[in-house]
């Protein structure tokens, strides 16, 4: 499949739509059906079903329970009857409740995945006998039912459905981290190589900037895309086969188990034989001697120890499952009691992840109505994932003051978003008498990239005739002593455990139609939007408790470190050791 996939990133579009018998307006439900009908399903099988009897022997086969059953065996064959029953029962006993208790958890772990339906926006005709009297349409269909030849379109925040020949790109920028370890979005075009890279043909699909993989999501920009390969045949797919392929390491739980039950093992090897030989050579009646010695070996060996040990964990996993928490298997719940270190995220797990607009304010701190003007028009005419940012920005803004901005501006061209530049810029037209009359360039992003940008600093709050063009508003040459003045302001924000964007803008004459990175300079600096995400309640209590039993969390997270420490502080945890990892230049 690999051969595929590079075979259509050398091709032409139009020649990768005819190797694979699909049409730029997608194929027709006919031919969709019949190739999913033979193709099978868009699926990624992470973990195969086991059949019953499969899923039995694994939750039979442990060291303990075969030196029972070889015990119960040897007890048999000896007339022993009562003890073969006892231990038959121990086994059959740990065995079933074990079996019973994951069949369950597994029943369950199903269920919730029927619940969870991915779908793709694709492109498809009608059916082949009006195929020609029906145009294309998008239309939502579940991931499952993409067949190769099928033409999806992309937008931020989609899932890659399945690997894809870039048809049709704008400012398209894919996270593919899960595939390749680059931490940062790569963006992708139609043509297949970017400006000096190596041929095609040198290098491997993963390499190459007309391609996108199942398992990696759209982060800005928009795509049409034509499906290659799907499910199995993905790389994806190709990477799931091998990880359910390999066999799984023992954990602590199961290795401790195993270690115990060798141990008995070779204790018993030792003295059975060293009991038989003693007995039979001091007293002579052999078949005494024998007798004897499988009861040592039986004595040795605790018999109720793997029945306690499953009905304890089984007991766990009936709790956990109180608390809507499935375990698929029940070794796991030792390893998850043994846990001392517990990493976790900070947004959306100590706090709300609920982000609310707490300040709007210019380069000096004070209050302004500007910025968040400013920042609304961003926000709105952006056509790339609206973020928490985004949507708080845009339920600050009054109803009045929204249908006002809206009908002063219209937009004129946006410069997106990318993780290398941490900015976004939105071009819009100030309307007076219905025309353009000025452009501005209205910027939103990092602080430290958009003061990278900027020259210049607005010291006063716009008035109300800005909007209609007139542009009385004071700016100061942004020099070393005004620099380190505004990021006063932005420390002393983050310090209260805001999350801090810059917002500048840029004023050009009304003749441009498109603009681009390059036009991203001698910004001015208006002020900043800053964002509160407090802290959930349940997090201070439930951090409480985890140090109550001996278990120390650690916090990984993205943001700054002032507002990660304001927000560790106000949930309890200690914020006298900060470790910072430096992005390399």
């Amino acid at each position: 499949m690999g051969q595929d996939l590079l075979a259509a990133a050398q091709e032409e579009p139009a020649q990768a739509l005819a190797r694979l018998r699909s049409q730029a307006d997608g194929l027709d439900s006919a031919e969709a059906a019949r190739r999913l009908a033979r193709d099978g399903p868009n699926e990624v099988q992470h973990e195969p079903p086991l059949p019953g009897w499969l899923r039995l022997w694994r939750c039979y086969l442990n060291p303990f329970n075969l030196l029972l059953t070889a015990l119960a065996l040897l007890s048999f064959l000896s007339a022993d009857s009562k003890a073969t029953v006892v231990i038959g029962a121990m086994v059959a006993l740990s065995t079933g409740i074990r079996f019973i208790q994951e069949g369950r958890s597994h029943r369950a772990a199903e269920g919730l995945r029927a619940m969870v339906t991915n779908t793709a926006t694709v492109i498809r005709r009608g059916a082949a006998a009006s195929a020609a009297a029906q145009p294309s349409r998008t239309r939502e269909i579940a991931v499952r039912e993409l067949v190769s030849g099928d033409v999806v379109a992309l937008s931020a925040g989609d899932m890659i459905p399945a690997d894809c020949r870039v048809l049709s790109a704008r400012d398209l920028f894919v996270a593919q981290s899960a595939m390749t370890g680059e931490s940062l979005p790569v963006e992708k075009f139609v043509e297949g190589a970017a400006q000096g890279a190596a041929p095609a043909a040198a290098t491997g699909a993963l390499d190459q900037r007309n391609l996108v993989f199942m398992g990696t999501n759209v982060v800005s920009g928009t795509a049409t895309a034509l499906v290659v390969a799907t499910g199995g045949r993905s790389y994806f797919g190709t990477l799931a086969a091998h990880a359910t392929a390999s066999e799984t390491t023992p954990n602590a739980f199961q290795a401790g188990v195993n270690s115990v039950s060798w141990l008995l093992i070779r204790f018993a090897a030792v003295m059975v034989p060293i009991v038989f030989f003693v007995n039979g050579l001091t007293k002579g009646d052999w078949l005494e001697a024998f007798l004897f010695a499988l009861s040592v070996a039986v004595g040795l060996t605790p018999e109720m120890l793997p029945m306690i040990v499953t009905s304890t964990l089984a007991k766990g996993a009936v709790l956990l499952s109180r608390k809507k928490v499935v375990v698929k298997r029940l070794d796991a719940i030792q390893n998850f009691g043994a846990m001392d270190i517990l990493c976790t995220d900070k947004t959306g797990t100590l706090t709300q992840d609920k982000i609310a607009l707490a300040r709007h304010a210019d380069a000096y701190g004070q209050d302004t109505d500007e910025v968040l003007n400013f920042a609304y028009l961003n926000s709105f005419y952006q056509t790339g994932l609206k973020n928490l940012l985004d949507h708080a920005v845009l339920e600050h803004v009054e109803l009045a003051a929204e249908l006002k901005l809206k009908d002063a501006y219209r937009k004129v061209d946006e410069i997106p978003f990318d993780f290398e530049r941490r900015r976004m810029s939105v071009v819009v037209a100030a309307l007076v008498d219905g025309k353009d009359h000025h452009h501005e360039l209205i910027c939103k992003g990092a602080v430290e990239e958009v003061l990278a940008a900027c020259t210049e600093v607005r010291i006063e709050e716009a008035t109300d005739a800005s909007l209609d063009g007139e542009r009385a508003m004071p700016t100061l040459a942004l020099d070393a002593a005004l620099l380190a003045r505004t990021q006063a302001v932005t420390a002393g924000l983050n310090a209260e455990g805001l999350r801090v964007v810059a917002v500048a803008v840029k004023t050009l004459p009304p003749g441009q139609t498109t603009y681009s990175v390059a036009d991203e300079t001698d910004l001015t600096l208006i002020g900043y939007i800053a964002f509160l995400d407090p802290p959930k309640e349940s997090a201070a209590p439930a951090l409480k408790q985890l140090a109550a039993h001996g278990i120390t969390v650690k916090v990984l997270t993205g943001d700054n470190e002032p507002v990660a420490v304001h927000v560790s502080g106000q949930v309890g945890l200690p914020t006298d050791r900060v470790l910072l990892r430096r992005s390399k230049p």
